[in-house]
């Protein structure tokens, strides 16, 4: 037991343990062990499966091939805190996955991210990043059938129309978010501005910028924490990119930087505070590879819905100053905090994924010195429909699995396990009779 370890078992007679890790979809799953036993450091594994589960719980026949081995679950230092909802009191613990012969497992999203990164620290580089995390408040939803709504605030009454940066509906909900504050503290998970968005009963939450790894474990945690403490409050907490047909979609839009290791500047800022080449090379970078990763900003059914000609959900990779129709987008900024804002993802991403994928896209264009379009000027519309982009997920899988740089950049067999997967999902919705059907097609056809 590493002193770190002591030290807060010392402080927190807690009983059990949760040993935690991400899945290919961003489902925390792993095993609760006695306090003791983590303690002690026992060996804790799970079938290798179990990390490429989908949201449907079905895994790729791939995975079974070869006898379905174990993978270990090692402990990530510092990662261990107390679980801020549980009663009794419990902790948890955030753990890496790896395969038995001691590799870290290719297709478990945190390896992928750590793969990434590992590009840019040969480089003596750090990535930055900031999540603006959306999501919506509801009603709690026992029937899938029925369509989510609004939950009932103080005054007796459901929101029912556009309110946004509203603080009267912060207010409605404020226990809430008092309890949501002291859970993120005890996580560790470091938040800036909370904010009423467009949509009815819609929230946005930000991070604050960090290094990547860490940034992305705790948007990990901050999704689960509130969908936890909401359900103590009698409220469902819903980060599907599209829940409710006519109003704004979520999404979680990453702010992106790189610093340089020995002097801690910004490689997008030159000293007289003017941008860089890489700067243009990054966003190159996004242009040019996202398309090949659009289902790691995208990963489900539901997250094409989202893009609409008539909503602020940017559906193109184009780039703009300070332009949000714009994908791509730069926001003002001093030369230190110079970044990109990528603005395609949905909330429904996985955060370890959407993150690689982003820095990923970033590096190529850095490594190979791309050059971007020009900026969507100000006042100027981007094209409703992008070329370069596809508007379905079969589609997109379709193409991530076509794709040399996607494997070149994330990893051949992880993107073989996570095609796989988001396929068994589309076959599954494809097979599911829907509401509109029943609604629509009785009597008609």
């Amino acid at each position: 037991m590493n002193p770190s370890s002591a030290e807060f078992f010392s402080q927190n007679p807690v009983q059990d343990v949760e040993c935690l890790f991400a899945d290919i979809t961003g489902v925390g799953r792993g095993k609760s062990l006695p306090a003791r036993a983590f303690a002690a450091g026992q060996d804790l594994r799970v079938a290798r499966a179990i990390a490429a589960t989908s949201l449907t719980r079905d895994w790729v026949p791939e995975l079974y091939a070869a006898g379905d081995p174990d993978l270990r679950l090692v402990p990530i230092p510092g990662s261990l805190r107390l679980v801020p909802w549980a009663h009794p009191p419990r902790a948890l613990a955030l753990h890496d996955c790896q395969d038995l012969d001691g590799a870290p497992t290719p297709f478990a999203p945190r390896n992928v991210l750590k793969r990434v990164l590992a590009r840019y620290a040969e480089r003596g580089w750090v990535p930055v990043v900031a999540p603006e995390i959306e999501f919506y408040l509801f009603a709690l939803n026992p029937d899938p059938s029925q369509a989510f709504a609004a939950p009932v605030g103080r005054d007796g009454r459901r929101e029912c129309g556009p309110d946004a940066y509203t603080l009267g509906a912060l207010e409605s909900y404020s226990p809430f978010f008092a309890e949501l504050a002291h859970a993120l503290q005890v996580l560790g998970v470091r938040t800036d501005t909370l904010l009423h968005e467009v949509g009815v009963s819609q929230f946005e939450i930000n991070l604050v910028h960090g290094p990547a790894l860490e940034v992305a474990d705790q948007a990990f945690l901050f999704k689960r924490a509130v969908r936890e403490v909401a359900l103590r409050h009698g409220l469902l907490a819903v980060f599907m990119a599209k829940p409710i047909e006519g109003d704004e979609g979520s999404s979680m839009h990453v702010h992106q930087s790189v610093v340089d290791v020995q002097t801690g500047a910004n490689i997008f800022s030159q000293e007289d505070g003017s941008a860089t080449a890489r700067f243009e090379h990054f966003i190159a970078g996004q242009q040019i590879v996202l398309p090949d990763l659009l289902p790691l900003l995208c990963p489900t059914v539901n997250s094409f819905r989202r893009f609409s000609p008539h909503a602020e959900s940017p559906a193109n990779v184009q780039w703009g100053y300070d332009h949000r129709l714009a994908g791509i987008r730069v926001p003002p900024s001093s030369p230190e905090a110079r970044r990109v804002e990528t603005r395609l993802a949905g909330a429904d991403t996985n955060p370890y994924l959407v993150i690689a994928a982003t820095l990923a896209a970033g590096w190529h264009g850095l490594e190979n010195e791309l050059s971007a379009s020009a900026p969507v000027a100000a006042g100027e519309a981007p094209a409703t429909l992008d070329p370069a982009l596809v508007y379905s997920l079969p589609q997109a899988l379709a193409r991530m699995q076509g794709s040399a740089l996607a494997a070149q950049l994330l990893g051949e067999e992880f993107v073989r396990i996570f095609v796989g997967t988001k396929q068994m999902e589309c076959e599954h919705f494809d097979r599911h009779i829907t509401a509109w059907e029943r609604q629509w097609l009785v009597g008609q056809c």
